[in-house]
């Protein structure tokens, strides 16, 4: 978080609104709803369904309410508007979906292997998956899909239903290419593919994140010299492309560093699950850290122009009070977590 608000200092006065001083209020509050969700007992998901199951609910309603909303950012209807800010409900379903997933599961993990329990939780992802799709929103719907998938495998999936899963979504994603992406999206793929084929269109924001990163060489040019984000060649630098304005300004040295930060995060967080003794702690850590690290992979893999745009932002870095907060929500679950395994060991010591 204090590199994403040293890399929006260094924005300010770029645009009229004013990144950095609206970040510190979330990351404000954020950290009181991280303290808060650290304090709420975790075991409340895993014995109540209700309340799980009403989570999701409000997440999908959400997500209707936005498909029927008329406030279209950039062509995507992806924000409801309360009293002056916007909310991105899109943040609070990959969370309920990744608690859905591990109640779920946590119940079942003996009989993994049937069939039908990889279809009924295929359905809870896939269903916020294509309200997001509407919006339309092609990065997230990837980010729900791929919490999905990951939280399958740690709980033990067989070969076969995985080589099953793999063809059924490549039928999916050719029905997908040809009917659901728009022309703008088909387009941001095939330029991926060559980008300097439209330099000055399709291919821009490719080739300008290109050359953000690599202009950073080592060191980088310095907090505040970073010619392509400030002479307003970089579309987006405090959000989709955060990460290739923080590497203009500190270069590969920056980039080791950001990148160590998220290894010692995901590490941490897997380390508590595998530590846990019950299987909704497990099932939760790990697809809360499947979540962070497809996310920062995806960003930080189309910053440096090795996948497609698709418009994620980097997780705790990037401009945005919905991502931020509900991460660091979804940290605090995870530190309660922590705190009552060791309250275990201390009860059986």
């Amino acid at each position: 978080m204090l590199i994403g608000l040293v890399s929006l200092f260094s924005m300010s006065g770029i645009k009229p609104v004013h990144f950095f001083e609206r970040q510190l209020l979330w990351v404000a509050v954020g950290l009181c709803l991280l303290v808060v969700s650290s304090l709420v007992d975790f075991r409340l998901f895993r014995t109540q369904s209700a309340a799980v199951l009403a989570l999701y609910g409000v997440s999908i309603v959400l997500l209707l309410l936005v498909i029927s909303s008329a406030f279209v950012i950039r062509g995507v209807r992806s924000w409801l508007t309360f009293g002056g800010f916007s909310v991105e409900p899109v943040e609070l379903v990959k969370l309920a979906l990744i608690i859905l997933l591990a109640k779920f599961f946590s119940k079942r993990h003996v009989e993994i292997y049937r069939i039908r329990h990889l279809v009924v939780s295929g359905i809870y992802a896939a269903f916020p998956a294509v309200l997001v799709l509407i919006q339309p929103d092609l990065g997230s719907a990837i980010i729900l899909m791929a919490i999905w998938i990951a939280v399958v495998v740690f709980s033990g999936m067989k070969l076969r239903h995985f080589v099953l899963l793999l063809c059924v979504f490549s039928i999916i994603a050719f029905i997908g290419w040809h009917n659901v992406l728009k022309p703008y999206q088909q387009s941001r793929i095939m330029t991926f593919l060559d980008p300097y084929k439209d330099p000055k269109g399709a291919g821009y924001q490719m080739l300008q994140s290109m050359i953000a990163v690599g202009s950073g060489r080592v060191w980088g040019k310095g907090l505040g010299y970073g010619s392509q984000t400030h002479l307003h060649f970089l579309p987006e630098p405090e959000t989709d492309f955060i990460f290739a304005a923080f590497v203009e300004e500190w270069g590969f040295a920056g980039t080791v560093a950001i990148l160590s930060l998220f290894f010692v995060l995901l590490w941490r967080i897997i380390r508590i699950g595998m530590r846990s003794s019950d299987n909704f702690s497990r099932v939760y850590c790990h697809g809360f850290a499947a979540y962070i690290f497809v996310q920062s992979f995806i960003h930080i893999g189309m910053n440096m122009g090795l996948m497609p745009i698709t418009g994620i932002t980097l997780p705790f870095v990037s401009y945005g009070g919905s991502s931020l907060v509900t991460l660091l929500i979804g940290v605090g679950i995870v530190q309660n977590i922590k705190i009552n395994a060791r309250r275990a060991v201390a009860g059986e010591m």
